[in-house]
Order: structure tokens, then sequence, then C-alpha cells
């Protein structure tokens, strides 16, 4: 089984730039599900994707065909931008309720280790930038960061903190880790540079 593993945080904390950066160092980065879903609906006319009924659930669907796409190479370390967990925090912060579909999605990924349990935290900047598809106060995003890592932490996860700096320095802190981690153990491997 490949290393996948998350890449978490809260919104305008850099992580899609910092996604961008580990893909340039070789690692196969998966994007986000959620804000790749709100762009096509709002390219489609649609302003306010998250007021659907099914978008929780459209959201996980995605996500899960993602993973479900990338090579079972074991060999491969994948870093996947967000995770169904974020999904559930998601249905938190909106209060909505969490689907059987998005229940069943979280389940399948934590029974069958789909993830490292170990998480990459990115921790925010100190600002936010907001843009159509992030429509998110500074405030709001650190109590979105606040629900996000405590769903991680309910579900066992350990989180490896990424603390503000340079988008370089915080790619190097990743790159790091996931090299410092042993070869042999089970699902665990080296960087395989994306097609």
């Amino acid at each position: 089984m490949p290393r996948r593993y998350v890449l978490t945080g809260a919104p305008g904390a850099g992580k899609t730039a910092l996604a961008v950066t580990l893909r340039q160092r070789g690692y196969l980065v998966v994007a986000e599900a959620a804000t790749d879903l709100i762009a096509d609906e709002q390219a489609r006319g649609v302003d306010e994707p998250w007021r659907a009924v099914d978008f929780l659930d459209n959201i996980a669907r995605l996500q899960r065909q993602r993973q479900l796409n990338q090579t079972a190479d074991p060999l491969q370390v994948q870093i996947y931008d967000r995770s169904p967990l974020c999904t559930l925090a998601l249905a938190r912060y909106l209060q909505l309720p969490v689907t059987p579909l998005l229940t069943d999605e979280v389940t399948r990924v934590i029974d069958n280790q789909i993830y490292q349990r170990t998480v990459f935290f990115v921790r925010p900047l100190g600002f936010i930038t907001p843009t159509p598809v992030r429509r998110i106060s500074y405030p709001d995003s650190l109590r979105f960061e606040a629900i996000h890592e405590a769903i991680y932490r309910e579900h066992g996860f350990q989180l490896v903190e990424i603390p503000a700096a340079t988008i370089d320095h915080r790619a190097a802190a990743i790159d790091s880790y996931i090299r410092s981690q042993p070869s042999s153990s089970p699902g665990q491997g080296t960087p395989c540079r994306a097609n």
C-alpha cells in the first residue's frame, strides 16, 4: 500500500501553495475536492454551491474517486490536500447533518487505514485572502481550524505541526519528516513524481 499523507489546516493557511511546492519536489499530490467542486459549480452559475443538499456527499464522492484513481504502488508517497475527515469538519462547521455516505466514507478510510495516522497540519499565516471560492473571515477560519483539529484528534490521528513560514521552509519540513520514516515499514516508501 502506498504511504498516503493528509495535508490539512485552516482555510487560507497556504495549504494549496504548499501542495504545489510538494508536487514540484516530486510527490504525487491529490488536489482538494471541495475547492474544485465549488469552482466548477460557480463556473456553471451556482454562486453558493455549499447550500445544496448534496454538497457534502458530492465532496465525499469526489474524494473517494480521486483516492481510488491513484496507483497502488507500495513504494509511492501520496499527499492528499484534505480528506473525508475534513469534510466531516466542514459538516460540523456549517452545522449540517452528517450524511450516511459521509459517515461510511470516514469509516472506510479509518478501518482500511487508507491514510497515515500522522497528518500534516498547516497553521495560519495570520491573515486570509478571500476568493470567490473561499468566503470566510480570519476569525471564522480559526474556528474552522479548531474544528478540524478536534475531528482529527477525536479519530486518533497525530498532528505534525507546520507553522507559519516560507513555502520552501514548510515544504522542506514535510519532506524531511517523510524521508525520516523507515522505508521498510508497511505502506511506506519514497516519493514518486506525479505525471
